[in-house]
């Protein structure tokens, strides 16, 4: 264990004495500060929010979000991970730039304007969505400020500072508001409302960077358009399937238990989705440079991929195991003395980042750079068709408690399901050499 982490410093310290390293370090840290921007800043007001709204209309919230979700991921269509790659790939060609830029932007616009005609038509159909239908409109402007925002574009070059300092401001005017105008429990429209604001801000700040770096943006041939299609198609599928055991759990848990129960299964999944989220900087940083490194040195990149599974696996179990054992006096302090339920719940999640973390080391880092997306794809649609009838049927049965354990359940069947087929594949990721 000693000589693995003597090592590892060692390597660190090589790395600062490189160009392409220190880049890499700047990403990191640019991309851990947008992470700032996307989740810590809704923690703060998370405190103010969940004492502020009562567990009733902090969980009518939340299910919105989770109902608006479905869009976000079917107008970002696995572009998130397959536009990186591609964007990494062409970074000198400026031409094949504008044309991926454009053909992506034609498609998620395309896409928003679908996801808009669905919703429109949900939400008027059925009585429990048109009760609150202005709610659901306000929560879809996240879904505009996400498709214009190019943050894909950014990591495929390898440069996030810009569009990070851009969106940390968005999401800062966006926490300032919460506190100056949502005082009581009936402003809860606002709290929707500002979140669309900094989405759609950032959004438009992001696009006009791209802009500024001389990338065109025209109306793409059909045949770009399809390409890019078929591009992030097992992707957009894998995305699907994991949001069928993600966002569909609170969704799930809304048609079977009232608002006040949704709150309480909300707010600690919103505790541990903000630690999971420290994951996503490294995780983001290492994919564009990993994908590229695979395309090089197969030997050279399973020697790094070893290590971040080492880096991530020691820290997520360490932070799983804080949150296990001091649950209790986390939910008292950031959710109130309303949320006392949210413990059991907490304490069910706590260990998701560490399970996640490897499952995103076993999966996003090693299978879609060594193009298993098939295999990728396939474990997830498995994963979230056993989620849903666990879902349905522990969340009627056991409400918010149920739900917990179906998440559980699942991320640890995806996360052994990718290390068996990579073991299977001769890809050997246990961070111990003979």
């Amino acid at each position: 264990m000693l000589k693995i982490y003597f090592n590892l410093l060692e390597t660190i310290k090589n790395w600062l004495q490189s160009k392409t390293k220190r880049v890499l370090l700047e990403n990191f840290l640019s991309l851990s500060f947008l992470q700032v921007a996307n989740y810590i800043f809704p923690l703060i007001t998370l405190p103010y929010l969940v004492r502020v709204l009562k567990p009733e209309k902090y969980g009518l919230i939340a299910f919105a979000n989770s109902f608006i979700s479905y869009f976000m991921i079917l107008t970002d269509y696995g572009f998130h991970l397959s536009a990186p790659r591609e964007i990494s790939i062409n970074r000198d060609n400026k031409k094949k730039l504008a044309e991926i830029f454009s053909s992506v932007m034609v498609i998620k616009f395309f896409l928003m304007f679908l996801s808009l005609i669905i919703m429109t038509g949900i939400v008027f159909l059925f009585e429990k969505f048109r009760q609150d239908w202005l709610l659901y409109y306000l929560t879809f402007g996240m879904v505009l400020g996400h498709v214009m925002f190019p943050s894909w574009f950014f990591q495929g070059i390898e440069n996030m500072k810009f569009i990070t300092l851009l969106n940390i401001f968005a999401k800062f005017v966006f926490t300032i508001l919460i506190f100056v105008f949502v005082k009581k429990q009936k402003d809860y429209y606002l709290v929707p409302f500002f979140n669309s604001l900094g989405f759609i801000i950032a959004g438009m700040l992001g696009f006009v960077f791209v802009r500024n770096l001389n990338v065109k943006f025209f109306i793409p041939k059909l045949k770009d358009i399809i390409y890019y299609l078929k591009e992030g198609f097992y992707i957009f599928i894998s995305t699907i399937a994991i949001s069928l055991y993600t966002i569909s759990n609170t969704f799930i848990l809304g048609l079977f238990a009232d608002n006040t129960t949704v709150g309480y299964y909300a707010a600690a999944e919103k505790v541990i989705k903000a630690i999971q989220s420290l994951l996503t900087p490294l995780s983001n940083t290492f994919y564009p440079y990993i994908s590229k490194i695979v395309n090089e040195s197969k030997q050279f990149s399973m020697v790094l991929i070893r290590k971040f599974a080492f880096i991530v696996g020691l820290t997520t179990f360490l932070i799983s195991l804080a949150v296990f054992m001091f649950a209790d006096s986390i939910v008292i302090i950031f959710l109130g003395n309303y949320y006392y339920d949210s413990i059991i719940v907490l304490r069910i999640l706590s260990f998701l980042p560490f399970i996640i973390g490897l499952s995103n080391v076993f999966g996003v880092q090693t299978m879609l750079p060594f193009n298993f997306k098939k295999a990728f794809s396939n474990i997830l649609t498995i994963a979230s068709l056993v989620n849903i009838v666990m879902a349905s049927l522990l969340g009627f049965i056991y409400k918010h408690i149920g739900i917990s354990f179906s998440v559980l359940m699942t991320e640890t069947f995806v996360t052994i399901s990718m290390f068996y087929y990579l073991h299977k594949k001769n890809i050997k990721l246990f961070f111990f050499k003979k």
